[in-house]
């Protein structure tokens, strides 16, 4: 982006461009910290007795856990590390293979537990002792309703490169990952799958939580088929709930896929605050067992957002997909306030492409509706999207049951703007590059290790760049979309997740050269031209010419070229600074 807000770059690979951006912040306060702060190692074949050095690691996060204090960084080796005992955590009355409870200070002063580089460090739950269960907890140990590998219970950690599996239940659904009263937890580049219940949870009810960020993750193959509450019924991709209206910070998931999760892909039920979800993909909900078999209890919805009862958990989703789950591909599951659907593309579901269906709900958050739509304020609005086919639920008309005559009443409702229903678009194989995708004909098999939109990522993280359903040359979806301030290329935006005609080759790596950043002096930039300024949420403002840095006064140099006071990173080559302006 440059002063006149245009960028050069896919915009479905910007919006992940700009949290990611945010690792750079990160690297700069480890690296900044390395001279002050701790650096412990953990290895399958360390001891809790040791001193936690390279040559002598910890066994255990649950030992490191003890020890850091904020700016700390954990260096975990690869290697697969059987849980079977457990931590009692108290607060939520569950246990945990692993119990992370030392916070850092701030963002920029976090607690790391990261991969070691190349490594792959793999968190087996196959033996954990999961609680007995029962659908109430006694307030013991033996009493616990629920057991996760990972339970996170902090502020300001950063988690990277981690994988979870094969949690097991008894008679309630266990998270591979769960976060409870948390506050701006980092989880990158994570993969959780095959466990007996949501591969990632937050449950942010406690007062000034969330803010979390899910970049790049992966939830698939979830399953819990012995649940209390039915066959399938828990076992969602990624969940975020709970929250209150006014309660914290905004929750982001940028770049995170979940496939063949035996109920949802994405699922936020009861979260009253705004989420915020981008570059995201559900495939395949609903099913199980490689999506060879279809639970009884299982939604099968892709992206589920609401119920917000409160009116707080108005959403935004944008540039995500979602195809082939058993129901609807994005689903907004009877909330009392409508989310903003930006720029997604939903593609052959079992049930709707869009499902918008609506209530409404009093002061104290009782339903005083089967469904009624959403007006004014309170309505979904949807731009740019593409429904292939058309299939849509109370969205243009749609229906009210009037309960005194016990009739349904049918009335104009929000449409949206730019969608391919509004332009009354049919659109063909001939309109996409491809619809071919081992997703669409493989299972019984893995899809993680199959080349294709859900295999491998890239080195950096970032999703694979294939051709399944991006718009192809001369496509009528071209430049029919509304121009709603994001980037484009063309006389228009293009309506879907994927702009044609922008090349993801000019979108920068996240963190794939971290590691030679430097924290550097403020005056030092002489020998760089020009340097590139970003925001602290990593979004690109701008470049500073050679003129504004001459005598090295860079400050003076923002003021003139930006003219608003606060905090900002300049890059220049592989140097970054953060530099305040009053």
């Amino acid at each position: 982006m440059n002063g006149a807000g245009t960028f050069k770059g896919s915009p479905w690979l910007f919006e992940a461009y700009m949290d990611k951006m945010f690792s750079f912040t990160l690297c700069l306060a480890l690296l900044a910290a390395h001279a002050f702060a701790a650096v412990y190692y953990v290895a399958t074949d360390g001891s809790d007795a040791n001193a936690g050095s390279k040559d002598k690691p910890f066994a255990t996060l649950n030992k490191a856990n003890f020890v850091v204090k904020a700016g700390d960084t954990v260096w975990v080796r690869g290697g697969v590390y059987e849980l079977r005992d457990t931590v009692f955590y108290q607060r939520y009355k569950m246990t945990a293979g692993i119990l992370l409870t030392a916070s850092g200070e701030s963002d920029d002063n976090r607690i790391h537990y990261l991969a070691y580089p190349g490594e792959r460090p793999i968190f087996d739950g196959s033996n954990l002792l999961v609680a007995i269960g029962t659908d109430h907890s006694d307030g013991t140990p033996e009493g616990a309703m629920y057991t996760s590998p990972i339970v996170i219970a902090a502020k300001f950690l950063h988690l990277k490169g981690f994988e979870v599996r094969n949690t097991p239940m008894v008679h309630n659904s266990n998270s591979g990952v769960f976060i409870h009263a948390s506050k701006h937890i980092f989880l990158e580049q994570m993969e959780s799958h095959h466990n007996a219940g949501p591969g990632f949870f937050a449950n942010d009810g406690a007062a000034d939580g969330g803010g979390h960020i899910f970049l790049n993750c992966d939830a698939h193959d979830n399953y819990d088929p012995t649940g209390w509450q039915g066959d399938g019924e828990n076992a969602d991709g990624f969940g975020a709930h709970y929250q209150k209206p006014g309660q914290g910070d905004t929750t982001k998931f940028i770049g995170c896929r979940a496939w063949w999760n035996s109920d949802d892909g994405f699922d936020f039920i009861n979260q009253e605050f705004p989420v915020v979800m981008e570059n995201c993909y559900a495939m395949g909900n609903g099913y199980s067992d490689y999506g060879t078999k279809s639970p009884k209890n299982g939604n099968g919805y892709g992206i589920k957002m609401g119920q917000s009862t409160l009116g707080g958990g108005r959403h935004i989703i944008k540039y995500c997909v979602a195809w082939k789950n058993k129901a609807s591909g994005f689903y907004a599951n009877y909330t009392g306030v409508g989310s903003y659907w930006y720029n997604n593309t939903s593609y052959q579901n079992g049930d709707r492409a869009f499902s918008m269906a609506s209530t409404l709900y009093d002061a104290d958050g009782n339903r005083i509706a089967d469904v009624a739509p959403l007006t004014g304020d309170s309505a979904h609005v949807m731009k740019n999207n593409i429904a292939f086919p058309n299939k849509l639920s109370q969205i243009g008309e749609c229906w009210e049951k009037i309960v005194s005559q016990n009739i349904d009443h049918y009335v104009e409702c929000a449409a949206g703007e730019n969608n391919t229903w509004n332009l009354k678009l049919d659109l063909t194989e001939d309109d996409f590059l491809s619809l071919d995708d081992p997703s669409m004909t493989v299972a019984g098999k893995d899809l993680s290790a199959v080349a294709g939109v859900l295999g491998p990522r890239k080195a950096d993280g970032s999703l694979p760049d294939v051709d399944f359903l991006k718009l192809k040359s001369g496509s009528r979806a071209i430049d029919k979309g509304e121009n709603i301030g994001f980037p484009f290329a063309g006389s228009a935006p293009d309506l879907g997740a994927f702009e044609y005609g922008l090349s993801s080759s000019s979108v920068a790596s996240s963190s794939s050269s971290t590691t030679k950043l430097i924290a550097m002096k403020t005056g030092n930039f002489t020998e760089f031209s020009p340097a590139s300024v970003f925001d602290l949420q990593g979004r690109f403002l701008g470049t500073l010419p050679t003129k504004l840095l001459r005598g090295n006064n860079i400050s003076d140099g923002l003021k003139i070229k930006f003219k608003t006071p606060g905090a900002y990173l300049v890059k220049c080559g592989r140097l970054l600074q953060r530099i305040n302006i009053k």
